[in-house]
């Protein structure tokens, strides 16, 4: 799937609303979905905990808070791109800032072309999340597997004094003279001897 197919969710935090008015005509319904504009940090935060976004951009400074701190703690998520928008004269001071957690930096005022430019860097570092989130989850899942074949090898060890290769083999035999997984056949002993 391309970029431009790709629809991603969209927290826009800013107080400014010739900014907002600006800006909403760069996220089409068809890329960008849904997208929020929360006019404070603290309304931010509620938004997040209710969902997940995608991209948090952030025209800072707020009413409550400049919003680096707020910037940085979105990337905590892991999952989340965030970019965050400063006058020219502190943009140095806050990409050092900012810059080692993930967060995107740029200078204001700044062009509807440097912005789109943004927003393409932002759709690229989430689709590398994304795969990240991926790898993680297929990890998590065989390691789950493994401890569930790992606690019935035990079982038959304990319960039926096999050894470790013959528990192994065991439950090999047993997933394949069912025609099933050996994580099910290990589920069928844990239910079996547990």
């Amino acid at each position: 799937m391309s970029l431009k197919e790709q629809v991603y969710s969209l927290l826009l935090v800013s107080c400014s609303e010739s900014f907002n008015t600006a800006i909403a005509g760069m996220f089409p319904t068809s890329q960008y979905q849904p997208v929020r504009i929360a006019t404070s940090v603290s309304e931010a935060k509620r938004y997040i905990a209710t969902r997940d976004f995608d991209f948090v951009i952030i025209n800072s400074p707020l009413p409550d808070e400049s919003g680096t701190r707020f910037a940085i703690d979105c990337c905590r998520s892991q999952t989340t791109v965030v970019l965050i928008l400063v006058k020219n004269d502190v943009h140095s001071e806050v990409h050092d800032k900012v810059a080692e957690h993930g967060v995107f930096t740029l200078p204001k005022p700044t062009s509807r072309t440097t912005m789109i430019q943004g927003l393409n860097w932002m759709s690229s570092a989430r689709e590398r999340l994304r795969k990240l989130e991926q790898k993680t989850l297929s990890i998590d899942k065989r390691m789950e597997e493994i401890r569930i074949i790992n606690r019935a090898k035990f079982l038959l060890i304990s319960k039926l004094k096999m050894t470790e290769p013959d528990a192994h083999h065991y439950l090999e035999r047993s997933a394949m003279n069912n025609c099933i997984s050996k994580k099910e056949a290990a589920q069928n002993i844990i239910k079996m001897y547990s």
